[in-house]
């Protein structure tokens, strides 16, 4: 890269996740990530959410690979508008 030059773009068809989390407390968390295993790492070592440090510990209940960045977001709100029952019907789908 040329000095000065911008840093190249991240590509938004870039692969993405989405994922729900069962936390100590049995409430479910849902997120999204680039990078579904360094996530979880964050999360189950309480750097990746005042949520989820507070609950811990925490385990994937759910996860599905989306094919960008913006789609997973607009999964994760989705999922968020669910009601806990629709939440746990979607992870007991998980197989």
């Amino acid at each position: 890269m040329e000095e000065g030059a911008a840093p190249p773009r991240r590509s938004q068809t870039q692969i993405a996740f989405v994922y729900v989390l069962r936390c100590g407390d049995d409430s479910l968390y849902c997120g999204w990530t680039n990078d579904l295993d360094r996530r979880l790492d964050a999360h189950r070592t309480g750097r990746a959410s005042r949520y989820t440090r507070s609950r811990l510990p925490v385990q994937l209940a759910w996860s599905r690979q989306m094919r960008s960045r913006s789609e997973a977001m607009r999964e994760e709100a989705r999922i968020k508008r669910l009601s806990r029952a629709d939440k746990l019907h979607l992870v007991s789908q998980a197989g």
